[in-house]
């Protein structure tokens, strides 16, 4: 065993492979993920569903996904982050798989609700596991750990491209993809830290179902959550869809709409637990909320796809470290019951992609995907006066010794 050094926290090589196995998990939700949502088109053509259907199978999803992250935390608390993670990931995998050889409409809304379900307790036990690893090490990693889903966000959008570029058909490019994911999947759960490597975390985990915690604190987080994600959704689910049918770009030039999106993502969150460490956690969200704002304005106002794209990879740029800031201030607000925190702002992830997807779905029927951009630009801004409630709670000092007579 290795230690950080002599006043830092003890950071084993079994916490450290513990960390990159969760990584690996993040990467490969992340690759899961990026080819469902740049394959919405295809989707849409394979099982035959109308732009005026799409907003309601998108919001199915992000409501059984909430269904699925509540259950998640009680099991988490009667079990562990580990042993729900090691079940639901390959069944994400499998799921995703399984989307590309039905051809219904009933067989798609079963696919998406079961996803749905999954890909909640997924998100919640993975981030649950991922704030136990950071209160270990002391210092932030949380942003790492979806930096490693931005890669794989990237992995996936690029197969998809080349999917798109080569004419491969959902079963090919789902059904294959599920081969390779599924044992990967089942490798890195191998290596996930259980009550060994969390110590405290685990027990305080365990715990929480007998406490519990008030909403009051969290709502500023909940807030700033559901409007970031909100803009996340609006890329993930739209940012093609606007280039094929708004900008009349071909399908394999407007998957890299997503795909710019995820590199900025990946660029910014590789260098964001250090801009945290150095600049703290307000200023970079308060930063990334502007920055996510004019990228949204830069994608409306595009002439063409490539400006659009560029929009959109400065829209990750400002996106990219809000998120895990949130997961990581609503852990802080309870160190005794970070995992319930965890979980209550990890359900305004999915109110965020609800709200998200009918909104600019609606708004594009009406009008234009042009117009449609404009509400999450004007919704981000909402997180910069919410970026106070980022900070830290300040570090008690003793109180001074009574002077000696």
């Amino acid at each position: 065993m290795r230690e950080t050094g002599t006043t830092g926290p003890v950071v084993t090589e079994r916490l450290r492979q513990a960390r990159a196995a969760l990584a690996v998990g993040f990467l490969l939700q992340g690759v899961t993920f990026a080819l469902l949502v740049t394959c919405i088109p295809e989707i849409q053509d394979r099982y035959g569903l109308t732009d005026g259907l799409l907003p309601v199978f998108l919001a199915a999803v992000p409501v059984l996904a909430g269904v699925g992250s509540i259950t998640s935390e009680r099991l988490v608390k009667r079990t562990s982050a580990r042993s729900v993670l090691r079940v639901v990931q390959p069944a994400v995998c499998l799921t995703l798989g399984l989307t590309g050889f039905g051809d219904r409409l009933w067989e798609l809304g079963l696919a998406l609700g079961v996803f749905g379900l999954l890909i909640g307790a997924l998100d919640a036990s993975m981030n649950m596991l991922g704030v136990g690893l950071q209160r270990r090490y002391g210092r932030s990693i949380m942003i790492g750990f979806h930096a490693a889903f931005s890669l794989g966000a990237i992995v996936g959008a690029a197969v998809a491209a080349l999917g798109a570029h080569d004419d491969l058909g959902l079963p090919t490019l789902f059904g294959g993809a599920a081969v390779v994911l599924i044992p990967l999947a089942l490798l890195a759960g191998t290596r996930f830290a259980g009550r060994a490597e969390l110590g405290d975390a685990v027990r305080e985990a365990a715990e929480a179902a007998a406490r519990s915690i008030p909403w009051k604190p969290l709502l500023p987080l909940c807030l700033a959550m559901a409007v970031a994600c909100i803009a996340d959704a609006t890329a993930s689910n739209y940012s093609v869809k606007y280039l094929t049918d708004g900008l009349d770009s071909p399908d394999d030039v407007a998957k890299l709409s997503y795909l710019g999106y995820m590199v900025a993502m990946l660029v910014g969150r590789t260098l964001g637990d250090r801009a945290v460490q150095h600049l703290g956690a307000v200023a970079v969200v308060r930063a990334g909320a502007a920055l996510a704002a004019l990228g949204f304005l830069l994608a409306a106002l595009a002439p063409g796809p490539w400006a659009a794209i560029a929009g959109f990879t400065v829209l990750g740029f400002g996106i990219c470290a809000i998120i895990p800031q949130v997961f990581a201030a609503g852990g802080r607000l309870f160190p005794d019951d970070s995992a319930a925190g965890v979980a209550r702002v990890n359900l305004f992830n999915y109110v965020g992609f609800l709200v998200g997807s009918p909104l600019v779905g609606a708004i594009a029927g009406a009008s234009s995907y042009r117009w449609a951009l404009l509400a999450p630009t004007a919704l981000v801004l909402v997180i910069i006066p919410l970026s106070d409630h980022f900070a830290p709670a300040p570090a008690t000092t003793p109180a001074p010794a009574p002077a000696t007579p």
